[in-house]
C-alpha cells in the first residue's frame, strides 16, 4: 500500500477577465473518480489544501447536464457525502512532509487557477517530490499547480517536461470561454513545458518518467490507473535494488 497526497484547491471563486467572480472549486468527477480508483487499488489517500480549508465542490460539476446523466451526478454526490469527514479536515499544505508520501495527485476544477498556481507550499512539495523521482500526477486544471514549482536556481521546475492539461480549445468551447482570466495551457507553454494535447473531451494521458498528467475530466480514471501502474513499478524497482 502506498501513501498518496491529494492536493485540492481551497478556492471557491475565480476572478474573471472582467473582474467578476465566478463560483468554482474542485470538479467532482475528477476528485471522486481518482480518489475511488486509488483507494480501491488498496492505497491510502490523504487530502491537503492551503490552510487546511475544507475544499468546495464546483456546483456545476454535480449537475446532470454537465456530467452526462443524473445517475452519474448522484453517484458523485453520494461519494462526496461518504468522504465528507475527510474533506472536512484536510491536512494543512504548509505542514505536509512529503517524505511520508509516494505520490502527489492534483485534480482540477477552476480552483487551482485561483490559488494553487502560486502556492509556495505546493511549490516546495512538488520540487521535493520531483527531486527524488516521486510520482506527480496533475490533471485537467490541476497542472496549474505545477506553475508554483520553482527550482533553487529560480527556473521553472518542469521546464522541458512533456505533459498535458485542459486545452485552450476546451476552455473556450466548454469552460469559462472568452472571459477566462488566463489559460493554463498557454501559461505552461510560456514557462517552457512541452505541452501535448489530444482531442477535446476525450481521455488523454501523458507520462514522462515520474510526471503523469491528464487533459480533462474524462482522463481522471486513466490518470489514476497510470499512477497505480507507476507505484507498482516503483515497488518492483525498490525490491530489485534491495535484492542487489
Amino acid at each position: 500500500m502506498a501513501n498518496i497526497l491529494m492536493v485540492v484547491s481551497a478556492a471557491d471563486s475565480l476572478t474573471m477577465k472582467d473582474n467578476s467572480q465566478h463560483p468554482t472549486g474542485f470538479w467532482a468527477e475528477e476528485l471522486v473518480v481518482a480518489h475511488r480508483t486509488l483507494q480501491q487499488a488498496g492505497h491510502n489517500v490523504d487530502f491537503a489544501t492551503p490552510g487546511g480549508v475544507k475544499p468546495t465542490v464546483d456546483k456545476i460539476s454535480l449537475q446532470a447536464d454537465a456530467v452526462g446523466s443524473e445517475e452519474r451526478a448522484e453517484d458523485f454526490r453520494t461519494y462526496l457525502e461518504m468522504i465528507d469527514v475527510d474533506l472536512f479536515a484536510p491536512l494543512v499544505l504548509a505542514d505536509v512532509d512529503m517524505s511520508g508520501y509516494d505520490a502527489v495527485v492534483l485534480p482540477g476544477g477552476h480552483g487551482p487557477m485561483a490559488d494553487l498556481f502560486q502556492d509556495k507550499d505546493l511549490g516546495r512539495i512538488l520540487v521535493e517530490a520531483n527531486g527524488v523521482g516521486k510520482i506527480i500526477a496533475p490533471f485537467c486544471h490541476g497542472p496549474a499547480g505545477l506553475l508554483s514549482a520553482t527550482a533553487d536556481d529560480g527556473a521553472f521546475a518542469f521546464a522541458g517536461r512533456k505533459l498535458t492539461v485542459f486545452a485552450n480549445s476546451e476552455e473556450l468551447g466548454g469552460g469559462t470561454g472568452e472571459n477566462t482570466p488566463w489559460f493554463v495551457e498557454t501559461a505552461l507553454r510560456d514557462k517552457g513545458a512541452n505541452v501535448e494535447t489530444g482531442p477535446d473531451w476525450a481521455s488523454h494521458v501523458v507520462r514522462e518518467g515520474n510526471l503523469i498528467s491528464g487533459q480533462n475530466p474524462q482522463s481522471s480514471e486513466d490518470v489514476a490507473k497510470e499512477v497505480i501502474k507507476a507505484l507498482v513499478e516503483d515497488t518492483e524497482l525498490a525490491g530489485e535494488t534491495t535484492a542487489g
